[in-house]
């Protein structure tokens, strides 16, 4: 029975050979798609690898800004964004940019990075997507001004860019101090 394939199918479930997957040999091993996903959704937290562990707690870190009072921006790329379109379950493809001006905290480079694989298995729209990266990381940072853009990839004949914006409300004695700084660049 060496090289011989065999196909067997399970009960009714089963509704094309596709569905099947199995073991070519002595010992044939053959599970319905349905019993293979559910046995893979079963998985626990030891059986997955170090790397969906890493991004499954991925939350923004932070640190101190090493130049407070000193207004200048941070831009990050990332340009492997992807989530599920709630929709129809396809995948989304999208390179984000992260243009911000710290205040006090700066987003760890190696977290936001985690933070924002975590949405490759997310069901959500564009538009969400993009406007909760942006209070997650106003929420993580507070930054003085932060501008997000998601550039996603043509899908359909359709090319969508979300760009969301947000400015810290300063006080009295932090607009004297950029007012200042500002007017010494000229």
């Amino acid at each position: 029975m060496v090289g011989m394939t065999t196909i067997v199918q399970i009960g009714s479930n089963t509704r094309n050979w596709q569905e099947l997957w199995f073991m070519s040999n002595e010992s044939s091993l053959v599970q319905s798609g349905t019993e293979a996903s559910l046995a893979a959704d079963n998985e626990t937290v030891e059986q997955q690898k170090y790397g969906e562990r890493h991004i499954a707690e991925g939350k923004l870190i932070t640190f101190p800004n090493p130049r407070i009072g000193r207004w200048y921006n941070i831009y990050i790329t990332l340009p492997e964004f992807t989530c599920k379109c709630p929709f129809s379950g396809y995948p989304d493809f999208a390179t984000i940019y992260i243009n911000y001006v710290p205040n006090e905290r700066v987003v760890e480079l190696k977290a936001i990075k985690l933070y924002i694989n975590s949405y490759r298995d997310r069901y959500i729209s564009h538009e969400e997507s993009i406007n909760q990266i942006l209070d997650d990381f106003v929420a993580a940072c507070d930054p003085l001004e932060v501008h997000i853009k998601g550039d996603f990839n043509p899908r359909g004949n359709v090319h969508t860019v979300i760009e969301v914006t947000h400015k810290r409300e300063q006080t009295p004695a932090q607009s004297t101090i950029l007012t200042r700084k500002e007017s010494d660049l000229k």
